[in-house]
């Protein structure tokens, strides 16, 4: 029966690999691959959903798109200065098996919007700009679903706002331009906003630097929220602030529009009396970079990362050095927890034209390494992925890379880097086919299945070439709603190696502890890994509950 499931996966893999374009081969680690010239939109905004399809949109307010929406279907919008009756599509669903996609339809301005998976699997989206700062927008995951939308869903305007799943199952939506207040969704008999005063103690006059705030769940069940240069630890549920965190040293601004990345690292030790969470935060523009690059001196991106361990009684951030300066990055967990650090430019700011000196090379992040060598430059692109690109990752362990540059009426001539509809994907190097002997196959579980907290997982394993039992571990990741060089959700669990068993040729049983409260993994779904020598497995979904 084991080597039928082999034999089935094995196939599948095939198939997978067959539905996509041919890919050209690089030297160097990392390769790329281009999936498509165009998908008719610019792929601001970007998730993965659980039937492997990655639901994507750029904003309705500036001209139809390259994609016609079916008959009758048209966003209608009377404020709209490029046009008030648009019947092309600006949303899509992207099918990662087949490489293929369809247009959705949004029927309010969903430009700078928020938003994270739900533990049903639903995508709930906040916020915008226009007729779409109050709404609240779901997508649910099957064949011919399309976006439904609540009008008035949120208490205030929500537009480059942060979302976070919450252990309760709600999602806390945390600021936005103007907005120093939190509030939740979906709406239960509480308060419906809650003041946060952290947000207008970080907003700059008239440049702001604290939008798109880094929210990330704590293991203690607080929320670490950092703005600008600095961080707290809230209390949600009680409004209080029960830690604050030193500034950033040098003191520049990190959050959008300095458009600087940030990941909550890999939680590991999972049941142990304490655990260390640590956020590492990279680079962004200096401050005054906006300004200045509107008068066309462009500022050369912050090349630093700080890295705080959110936990420890007395946190101090510890600054390290990018071998590539970088604003607008995108930042990836990895199955094997190394850190994806891609797109963006080298100077200038965010905002259309203001970025500089692309930043083709991917880099890459191994937080376990000593200081001095924890980055490695990975092989480059040929298509500049400047403001409004996306970067998400798939169940394969590909990274999907997407946008740029949307300009208005979907400029493609006479502007520096023009608006960008292609979709691409990154291999990192641990998809070589050298590593397919080390590759760890995923017999048992099944995709799809549900686990518990806090129960014995077993999982059984294909590996054709030699094994190092230590060197097996199993990891959980979040599928992340990313814009505009942040990962909303992203969360990273090692889940480890308790007992590994030999139960056949090139079969292993390994036996871990699933995580054991929400505080550590909000329920929902996630897609689980074993990692062999860091060679992830192909991932399956797995449904917490």
């Amino acid at each position: 029966m084991a080597e039928m499931s082999t034999l089935c996966t094995f196939l599948f893999s095939l198939l997978l690999f067959a539905s996509q374009p041919l890919i050209l081969p690089t030297a160097a680690d990392g390769r790329w691959q281009l999936l498509q010239k165009s998908i008719g939109i610019s792929s601001m905004h970007m998730q993965l959903l659980k039937n492997d399809r990655v639901v994507m949109y750029d904003r309705t307010d500036f001209g139809p798109s390259t994609l016609p929406l079916a008959s009758g279907k048209c966003h209608n919008d009377p404020t709209n200065t490029a046009v008030q009756v648009d019947c092309t599509a600006h949303s899509v669903e992207y099918d990662v098996l087949s490489n293929k996609f369809r247009a959705l339809t949004v029927q309010s301005n969903v430009w700078c919007s928020s938003g994270g998976v739900m533990p049903d699997g639903k995508l709930v989206q906040t916020g915008g700009f226009s007729d779409g700062e109050l709404r609240v927008r779901v997508f649910s995951p099957c064949e011919s679903c399309d976006w439904h939308e609540t009008p008035n869903g949120l208490a205030a305007k929500r537009w480059y706002a942060t979302n976070h799943v919450l252990p309760d199952g709600r999602q806390i939506v945390v600021g936005g331009r103007e907005q120093f207040n939190y509030e939740f969704v979906p709406k239960n008999i509480a308060a419906d906003m809650f003041k946060l005063h952290f947000l207008s103690e970080t907003n700059e006059r008239g440049v702001e630097n604290n939008l798109y705030p880094f929210v990330f769940l704590n293991v203690d069940g607080n929320l670490f929220i950092f703005a600008n240069n600095r961080a707290i630890l809230l209390d949600y549920v009680n409004n209080k602030v029960v830690k604050t965190y030193p500034k950033i040293p040098g003191g520049e601004p990190r959050s959008y529009p300095s458009t600087g990345s940030a990941v909550l690292l890999p939680l590991k030790n999972l049941i142990a009396a304490t655990i260390q969470a640590e956020v590492l935060v990279c680079g962004g523009a200096p401050k005054g970079s906006f300004v200045q690059a509107l008068q066309g001196k462009f500022v050369k991106a912050l090349d630093t990362c700080a890295r705080i361990s959110i936990t420890d009684p007395k946190p101090k951030w510890v600054l390290e050095t990018m071998p590539l300066a970088r604003v607008m990055g995108d930042m990836v967990l990895l199955p094997n927890g190394k850190v994806l650090v891609i797109n963006g430019a080298r100077s200038g700011s965010a905002g259309w034209d203001l970025g500089r000196d692309p930043v083709l090379n991917p880099v890459l992040y191994m937080p376990d390494n000593e200081i001095e060598s924890r980055f490695k430059i990975l092989n480059p692109t040929n298509i500049p992925r400047m403001y409004h690109s996306t970067a998400v990752l798939l169940r394969d362990g590909r990274v999907l890379v997407g946008g740029s540059n949307p300009h208005a009426y979907y400029n493609f001539t006479g502007v520096l880097y023009p608006t960008e509809l292609s979709l691409e994907a990154f291999y990192p190097g641990y998809l070589d086919a050298k590593f397919n002997n080390l590759r760890p196959t995923i017999v048992a579980p099944k995709s799809m299945s549900g686990i518990r907290y806090s129960k014995k997982l077993k999982i059984q394993v294909v590996i054709t070439g030699e094994v190092t039992l230590n060197l097996l571990s199993v990891t959980m990741v979040s599928p992340a709603f990313n814009t505009h060089s942040f990962s909303m959700n992203q969360r990273l669990l090692v889940l480890g190696n308790d007992k590994v068993m030999a139960s056949g040729k090139s079969t292993y049983k390994i036996e871990v502890m699933t995580p054991g409260s929400g505080n550590l993994a909000p329920a929902g779904f996630y897609l689980l890994f074993v990692v062999h020598q860091d060679i992830p497995s192909q991932g399956i979904w797995v449904h917490l509950k």
